[in-house]
């Protein structure tokens, strides 16, 4: 089944070669990040095909294919017509780059870079593998997303972190966003209240 798959990643057409990497992406087999890695190198060619593109970059973070790691990292500082790519390789980046389950160095990494959606996709992979940072770090993200205002749209994926943070900067921290106007930002904060996590189902 994973070799039909990594087959398809050579397909003529890019809805084909998308599904295919939605497909490994989904099997988190690393032996496909090989497979994955040559072919992303082949889809940048081809600015139009940037969701299949930004599948791929998924599909190696989920994966866990370590070696992709520093043309990843490369690809975060060029210019990229299509930004939604910036959030996949954010998030592949943190996934691919942590040294044990609270290093969040790379999300820092994407902060200084000034890049939004790089740092929006650190930001989600932390949600997605309910990371529980240690309480400085934790501090420290708070910090920077709050100061963005609490109606910005950074603060979801912190908050979809938060149900297993606890401390009195988190308390704060979700009574601030609790006045927010997005619902998206208030649901997110009720469920952290209650140190309930939800199965969040990303692009």
């Amino acid at each position: 089944m994973i070799d039909e798959m990594i087959s398809q990643l050579k397909d003529k057409k890019s809805a084909k070669r998308r599904s295919a990497a939605k497909k490994l992406r989904k099997l988190k087999n690393g032996d496909a990040g090989p497979f994955l890695l040559s072919a992303l190198k082949e889809e940048l060619k081809d600015s139009r095909t940037w969701e299949t593109q930004y599948q791929m970059v998924m599909a190696i973070g989920e994966c866990g294919y370590k070696p992709a790691l520093d043309f990843l990292k490369s690809m975060a500082h060029q210019t990229l017509e299509a930004t939604m790519v910036y959030l996949a390789i954010g998030d592949a980046i943190q996934r691919l780059s942590m040294q044990n389950e609270q290093d969040v160095t790379s999300i820092f990494k994407a902060i200084e870079s000034g890049n939004f959606m790089v740092t929006d996709g650190a930001l989600r992979a932390m949600a997605m593998l309910k990371m529980v940072p240690a309480e400085i770090d934790i501090e420290r993200i708070i910090d920077h997303v709050a100061a963005q205002g609490k109606n910005d749209g950074i603060n979801f994926w912190v908050l979809a972190a938060a149900p297993g943070w606890s401390g009195k900067k988190v308390e704060e921290y979700l009574h601030f966003c609790s006045a927010s106007k997005r619902d998206e930002i208030t649901n997110a904060v009720g469920l952290a209240q209650k140190h309930k996590y939800k199965k969040w189902s990303p692009l």
